[in-house]
This record gives structure tokens, sequence and C-alpha cells, in this order.
């Protein structure tokens, strides 16, 4: 069979190709002349599969969405408490261009432009001449994306004429000695990092990759550690909307950020990367059809984060008595991903375990991750078994539980259940 997911793509354009709302970035004389008709959405699932509709082989230039990742290189770069103390974390509730700056000069938060002009200059190594600088970056977006990106030159040049107050807001952030950068060196890479050409599948790619906590799904490269997707997430989550972050987080519900190019990029953790392209803004700077586009995903695929699946209730496949070659034994047969809240159900579950079954099975055939708390509760419970006289076999076929050296795992670890 083929998919339905490119046709529901496809309907979701169509209900939302009729809005013509919302105005280009004329400010950048280059984004006033693109096609404002343009339109496509991308998804990508955690093992790399993707889905596209409409103009899904369009480039447009990345803009603001390449924050959230030069944030995370100079996470990688300073460590979060080191970066800290150059950009904060707090929502600022301006525009993207506004002077969002506490008193002691650091900006609020790496979202808004004085706040990545900064995370800019932070992302190389002290001294790096600017085209170093850059190289670095773009190559770090390229590893996000899972392929090597190139520069809009024209939009570089069109943007760089007109850049007066990113450089305004350079030399401010200068002013208070956080960061020793040339603030024309910094504006001038800024400036080519938002020039960076990208189409909406790259930043699908790029979106799962932080969803997946820093692991491409196309190249399996581990881009950056999980603690820095999470805290890229996080802040995305807060800032990345900036002046309409809250409404944005109610009515989808996604960590996402924006473009003047006509972009919007969210990540769902574990679940989906997503990605839009529409040139038409609203007074935020935000695309209006992509707004349209993922508050419809969100409310029909139920992608808002806090609409939490109920997998703390559902950890338990099937129970039933086996008969193996030593004789019966009961079997706790599990699915899905396990962690805190589903491992709990779990736990209690085998406290219900007859007291008359010598041997019982617990069997990770169908268990699609083990997160590290659930590792330890689901190896503190067989542990118990064991105390309680029970002789406990772990079926586990596809290496679910990691780190199951036989020091750890109270129990005979098996590929396959032998049954009678």
């Amino acid at each position: 069979m083929r998919s339905p997911v490119p046709e529901y793509l496809d309907e979701v354009l169509r209900q939302c190709a009729d809005d013509d709302e919302g105005a280009l970035a004329d400010y950048i004389p280059e984004l006033a002349a693109v096609d404002p008709d343009r339109l496509a959405v991308a998804l990508c699932m955690p093992d790399g599969q993707l889905y596209g509709a409409g103009d899904v082989d369009a480039l447009f230039t990345i803009q603001s969405i390449s924050k959230p990742f030069v944030y995370a290189l100079a996470l990688m770069r300073h460590g979060l408490d080191g970066m800290e103390r150059f950009v904060g974390v707090e929502p600022s509730g301006d525009p993207f261009n506004e002077i969002s700056l506490e008193a002691s000069g650091r900006p609020r938060n790496p979202m808004v432009n004085i706040g990545a002009i900064t995370t800019h200059a932070l992302a190389g190594e002290e001294g790096a001449a600017k085209e170093d600088l850059f190289e670095e970056i773009r190559r770090g977006l390229g590893r996000f994306a899972g392929r090597e990106l190139a520069v809009d030159e024209r939009v570089f040049e069109s943007e760089r004429a007109t850049a007066h107050r990113n450089l305004a807001l350079a030399h401010l952030v200068r002013s208070y000695d956080v960061f020793s950068a040339d603030p024309r060196d910094v504006v001038w890479g800024y400036t080519r990092q938002c020039a960076v050409q990208v189409d909406v599948r790259d930043l699908a790619v790029m979106a799962m990759t932080l969803a997946s906590g820093g692991t491409n799904p196309l190249t399996g490269d581990q881009v950056v550690p999980r603690w820095v997707a999470r805290q890229v997430l996080s802040v995305m989550s807060t800032c990345g909307m900036y002046d309409v972050a809250g409404d944005w987080m109610t009515d989808v519900g996604m960590p996402a950020k924006s473009g003047v190019g006509g972009g919007i990029m969210a990540a769902l953790p574990g679940f989906v990367g997503a990605a839009t392209l529409s040139p038409r803004l609203d007074r935020t700077g935000t695309s209006v059809r992509g707004v349209r586009i993922f508050e419809k995903l969100s409310r029909e695929m139920g992608m808002h984060m806090m609409e939490t699946p109920a997998t703390a209730t559902q950890v338990l496949r099937r129970t039933d008595e086996v008969s193996l070659a030593g004789g019966a034994a009961h079997r706790l047969q599990l699915q899905g991903p396990l962690h805190f809240g589903s491992t709990e159900r779990l736990l209690r579950r085998m406290q219900e375990v007859p007291t008359d079954r010598e041997v019982v099975v617990v069997d990770l055939g169908h268990v699609t991750s083990v997160n590290d708390v659930a590792r330890r509760m689901l190896l503190e419970g067989l542990r118990r078994l064991g105390a309680d006289g029970h002789e406990v076999v772990l079926v586990d076929p596809n290496s679910a539980l990691p780190g199951r050296h036989a020091e750890d795992v109270a129990a005979s670890v098996v590929d396959e259940l032998p049954l009678r």
C-alpha cells in the first residue's frame, strides 16, 4: 500500500492555500522579490522518513531559523553555565529586533536579534577571523541538515546593505564587553548565517535532529549532546516565536522558530520535525499560512506537546500464562517506550504477580526505547522479583535494555522464549 501521509499533507495545503493575508519582508530588497505564492510543508520522522507536499524543492534563506542551531553550537563551546553568563534565557515579550538587554548588558535570550548576534560572536574560537567563524557555523548547520548548505549571495548582499539596526545592536552589546570581536565583523557573519539556503525538508530534518536528542536521523551523526538539544528546545518553546510565543504555545504547542524568509520550523521531541514555507508575513514577521498549517497539524494530528499520549497506561501489551520446558510461567509482555510513568505502572503490575508462579517472564520484544530512569527502575524490579523467590527470565531480542550486563540483570536474558 502507499502511505496516505503525503495525500493528507496535500489536503492541508489546499485548505490553507486561499489565505493571501500578510506581506513580504520588503525591508530586505531581495526578499521583497520572492514568489509570494510559494507554499510547502515537510515532516521528518524519528527514523529519517521524510514526507512533503507543495514546493518542497524551493530554496529560501534560513534567516532567524538559524538562531537555535547556532545557539546549540555556542553551548557546545561554552557549556550551559558559561553561555548563560553572556546570553539569558528569559522571554522578552519584544519583537525580534528590539533592544532586549538586561541592566548588565546581557541580551535577554538568544532568539531575539540582539541575543542571536551575540551568540554568533560566541560560537567559534576567541579571536577567530570572521570567515573562519562563519565557516564553522555553516558546517554546523549542514550537520543538522545532513548535507552541505550554501549561501544565497544576493540575499546576503541585500541584507547587509540594510543591516543598520543590527549593526547598532552589535555595537551596543560590544560596549558592555559581552564579546570582544569587531561588531562589523560579527554583523557580517550573522548576516551570512541568515542567508544560508535551505528547503523545507532540510528544516524538518534539522528539527528532528533536535527532537531526537541531537542525533541526525538521516546520517546518524550525534551533532550535539542530548543536554544541548534539550536546552535549545526549552528556549525555543518560550522565546522562539518572540512576542507571540504564548499564542503559539497554546494554539500549536511545539518548540518552534520562524524566519522572515517565510519558513517556520518546529520540533516535537521524540515524535516529529516539521517545517513550512510561505513568504507572506504577519506583523510579527511570521508566515501567515505557515501558522495556519501548524495549527491544523497540531489540532488534527495531536501534535501539541501538552497532549501527552497515554503510554503510561499502555505499557502492558499482554499478561498471560505460558508453558516453558521447565514448567508454567507468568509472562508480562511490554510495549512502547519505557520512561518513568510507564515503568511505574509496570512495577505496580509486578507487585500482583501470583506468588505460586516460580518463573516470571518479562518480555521486551515490543519495547521501542528505555530511558535511564526506566532502566534503573526495571532492573530494581527484576531484582526484587528474584528476592521474592521467583526465577526471572528477561526476553530482549532487540537489546532494548541498555547496559544489560550479567551483574546488573537479576535474570536470565534470552532473545527468544523457549515455549513448550
